[in-house]
């Protein structure tokens, strides 16, 4: 924590000379650069455990610090295409080297043998803007997002490296753990095994279709070669990801609304959970998903968004998604069921217009063959006790977003209460709490 302490200080003579070349370089049409760097420092209390096993939440004491720190480079090539190049760094981990507890609360953290800081290549990626009106709409200078003149209806394509989380399942409310909720399954619809590397992110095509009342979104990318792997796996004929997203704007007694539905379909060598479990069962040991790792085993779902106004200054959100849960969890973390609701307070409400107050509630389910499999000591590779006393798991979680006046710093205490943490009766609750520091420039 000293240490965090002393990156936090360290940045705020940075954060007033970035914020000055910010001002002139905005006004540049045809590049732009942003950063961020984000520090949460976690801890829980002990709580009850009446067994644990490889994956288990440590039912002592702990407390764990993550960090990353991104540069957003952006420039236009050529009519209608822009090139985007994110550096990033992070190092940390979170409780229990990131296993117990499917809505993990670090969404910053990965499942990473080395907790050490790394430098990498988050994003690098072209997009191609067509017009199809002569329409226009100015857009902002922003992270990955070059200012100017965009048509108001196009069609886009994104080739390269980058997160779909990009593109697909955006919420204006719940999206983001460096300024939003820091848990897992808030970030996105819980169920969707998102294709993606350990750190999340991927290589692919999106192609979108965007009207200005709606869009469709779709996308074709790569997935790692083995489940929560780093390398990826390029031949596409047997392992891909494919998704499907429609989008619709809406305005509801004068206010407005977005709603998305998204279906997704995954090839891998995935392991069966029931084939796992027969397996286990007629050689008397204990069911290995590995064993039954096979080219052809798929993962669908789909699932659904919204985002609504209530008014000017409180914003609701809901998600509710659904996997077939017939096979392993590949990329993601292992939620089969998933529904999420929350609403943000704007600091409008108490004379502090750039804070806000948000929160929310989930729920995380499993499917009959991914439980079965869990109750009888398998592992999967974020959850795992040894064995299994089912129960939805639960989560509440509130924060604020605390805007340090004339800068571009933000503090964000947090806490969240998980009742039975990896979907077991047996273990917990848990009270979690943090704060985040958050610097965007």
């Amino acid at each position: 924590l000293k240490q965090s302490t002393l990156i936090i200080i360290s940045f705020f003579p940075l954060s007033a000379l970035a914020q000055t070349n910010q001002d002139s370089i905005s006004n540049n049409r045809w590049w732009n650069f942003h950063y961020q760097s984000t520090i949460i420092t976690q801890a829980h209390p002990a709580f009850h455990a009446g067994y644990s096993g490889n994956n288990s939440l440590k039912s002592g004491d702990e407390s764990n610090t993550s960090i990353s720190s991104t540069l957003f480079f952006g420039a236009k090539m050529w009519k209608g295409a822009a090139v985007y190049f994110d550096p990033e760094l992070s190092g940390g981990s979170g409780f229990s080297k990131t296993t117990g507890v499917a809505g993990f609360p670090n969404g910053e953290v990965y499942r990473v043998s080395n907790a050490a800081p790394q430098i990498y290549i988050a994003r690098l990626y072209l997009r191609q803007i067509i017009p199809l009106s002569t329409e226009t709409t100015n857009i902002d200078d922003a992270i990955n997002q070059l200012p100017g003149k965009m048509p108001t209806s196009y069609l886009s394509l994104t080739a390269g490296k980058y997160s779909l989380m990009d593109f697909f399942d955006n919420n204006r409310f719940s999206h983001d753990p460096r300024s939003q909720f820091y848990n897992w399954a808030l970030m996105g619809n819980g169920a969707w095994d998102y294709p993606a590397n350990t750190r999340g992110y991927t290589y692919g095509l999106t192609f979108e279709v965007v009207k200005p009342e709606w869009a469709l979104h779709y996308a074709a990318v790569l997935i790692p070669i083995k489940a929560n792997g780093a390398m990826m796996d390029k031949k596409i004929t047997r392992s891909n990801s494919q998704a499907i997203e429609f989008e619709h704007k809406y305005n509801l007694f004068g206010e407005k609304g977005t709603v998305h539905f998204i279906t997704f379909l995954t090839q891998a060598r995935m392991g069966s959970y029931t084939q796992s479990l027969d397996f286990a069962t007629l050689h008397n040991i204990t069911p290995n998903i590995d064993t039954t790792t096979a080219i052809g085993h798929t993962k669908y779902g789909f699932g659904i968004n919204i985002e609504h106004s209530i008014n000017s200054n409180v914003g609701f959100f809901l998600r509710s998604s659904w996997n077939d849960g017939r096979n392993e969890t590949w990329v993601f973390t292992e939620i089969d069921r998933a529904i999420s609701t929350g609403l943000q307070l704007n600091g409008n409400l108490w004379n502090r217009k750039e804070d806000h107050l948000s929160f929310a509630f989930l729920m995380n389910g499993l499917s009959k063959e991914h439980r079965n499999y869990l109750s009888a000591g398998g592992y999967g590779f974020i959850i795992g006790d040894g064995k299994l006393n089912y129960a939805t798991e639960c989560v509440a979680e509130v924060y604020y977003a605390f805007k340090l006046k004339n800068t571009a710093f933000t503090l964000s205490p947090d806490y969240q209460f998980i009742l039975h943490p990896a979907y077991n009766k047996d273990r917990g609750p848990v009270n979690a709490f943090g704060i985040r520091a958050h610097i965007e420039l």
